[in-house]
């Protein structure tokens, strides 16, 4: 069964052309109309192995990179009828799974943003009680989002009582100058105070986040942040090429240019060749240091012993709670409106509070059963050990990637991938391209909706 094209992406462009964080990406979602139940999506789905997600919609500052769905330092009743509107949500997604007759069990889960721990103590408590009413049992190790503005010892008490295993951190920099530029308010010894909190709670894995490609850094100061990243032994470090997003505060103070201070505009040959000299020194860096690439972004402590994950994002679906989160099943992505634009964003999260039901799959996109190939191979060759050869036969009726998508044979002439007994997966070229190949992977519809997004 040979897919569709890949809609006009060019690998020859620049190598930052976009990150493919799920596929379809959201901008691809539209209203349904007729909205399905959620009953009715869940009817026939797999629902033993689920993951569950919360998404806390509140921040205490909204970053100059940042294009999530969140709003910087809510009053407090909307973060308490949030709250609650999270809990009733709980309640009616869970009774959908139970409809289907089967047994309901939740692999995994996380909670994130926006800043979970924006929330105060007893507010986490009550997060974690609606997401415990929709697993039936908090999955042991779930994982949680921070800022370092945000983090007190109080909070990560309640995360680890109820067994978080997980903390994910937004450092961004070391370099006070840096995180300036990037537009967040935050200082070095801010950054080190909250670590220091969270490897004290004893959570058993710490995630830094990191961005290179600011304003005025250089592969000197990068390495420093490397540096005193690692000096905190975290078990996985994410290191973000920055991008200057639509509608973001990056894009407002400079007019939608890249490195002012260069006088690179977007998409210039300049800008690029700095991002990916700084990717090669964080690859260099961190592979001395006792890391193993897991992808263009993640870096993972290579001391640590490697367990199979319990959920597969390609057969098992995810169950998102909160306005900004995201659903799956197998044929339909859905979730609640999207916003950018903070006076969008509040119109958003206002009809989510005064929704009365929340049984109803209101935006998403259709997975017919080219894009479920897509998905899973997106998915699959953005990762370091690619595409398993005999799961995708299994899943997809004894056919093989390069079958289906007879473009992937530019990918091995180039020297971007390999084709082994078993494996289909990028070269260490083509995972520094990957936020090329997942755009040029995209379906032309999925292209299509993306382009004529409305999102605000």
């Amino acid at each position: 069964m040979e897919v569709s094209g890949t809609g006009g992406s060019s690998l020859d462009g620049s190598p930052y052309q976009g990150y493919l964080y799920t596929y379809p990406h959201k901008t691809a979602y539209r209203r349904l109309d007729p909205a399905p139940t959620l009953q009715e999506l869940w009817a026939d789905e797999p629902v033993t192995g689920l993951f569950g997600y919360v998404h806390v919609p509140f921040c205490d500052q909204r970053c100059g990179y940042c294009n999530l769905f969140t709003t910087a330092n809510p009053r407090e009743d909307v973060v308490r009828r949030f709250l609650d509107q999270v809990r009733r949500e709980a309640v009616t997604a869970r009774a959908a799974l139970e409809a289907t007759g089967r047994a309901v069990g939740f692999a995994d889960a996380a909670v994130g943003g926006g800043t979970p721990t924006y929330l105060d103590a007893a507010g986490l408590e009550h997060l974690l009680d609606s997401l415990e009413l929709l697993t039936g049992g908090l999955p042991a190790g779930f994982s949680v989002e921070a800022s370092p503005s945000t983090v007190a010892a109080d909070k990560l008490k309640v995360l680890f009582a109820r067994g978080a295993g997980r903390v994910s951190i937004g450092v961004q920099s070391f370099v006070d100058a840096e995180v300036r530029q990037a537009v967040r308010r935050q200082h070095v010894a801010e950054v080190e105070n909250a670590l220091a909190e969270i490897r004290a709670a004893g959570f058993g894995v710490l995630n830094l986040d990191l961005i290179y490609g600011i304003e005025g850094q250089t592969p000197r100061s990068w390495e420093a942040s490397l540096r005193r990243a690692v000096a905190w032994e975290p078990e996985e470090i994410f290191c973000y090429p920055l991008y200057v997003r639509p509608l973001t505060g990056l894009e407002r103070r400079t007019g939608g240019r890249r490195g002012v201070a260069h006088g690179e505009q977007a998409g210039d040959p300049a800008w690029d060749a700095r991002r990916m000299a700084m990717y090669q020194v964080a690859v260099d860096f961190l592979t001395a240091a006792g890391y193993r690439q897991e992808s263009l972004r993640m870096f993972r402590r290579r001391d640590l012993s490697v367990v199979d994950a319990p959920y597969c994002c390609q057969d098992d679906g995810m169950v998102g709670l909160g306005c900004g989160a995201r659903s799956y099943t197998r044929q339909l992505h859905y979730s609640h409106d999207y916003a950018v634009e903070l006076r969008h964003v509040r119109g958003v999260l206002a009809d989510y509070l005064d929704a009365d039901d929340l049984g109803l799959a209101r935006f998403g996109y259709r997975l017919d059963g080219d894009e479920q190939r897509r998905r899973w191979l997106v998915r699959t060759l953005l990762v370091a050990d690619g595409v398993d050869l005999v799961a995708y036969a299994a899943r997809f009726d004894g056919s093989t990637p390069e079958q289906d998508f007879p473009q992937l044979a530019e990918l091995v002439e180039r020297g971007w991938a390999q084709r082994l007994p078993q494996r289909f997966r990028l070269t260490a070229e083509g995972l520094a391209h990957a936020d090329a190949i997942g755009p040029w992977l995209v379906s032309p519809a999925v292209r299509a909706a993306m382009e004529t997004s409305p999102l605000r």
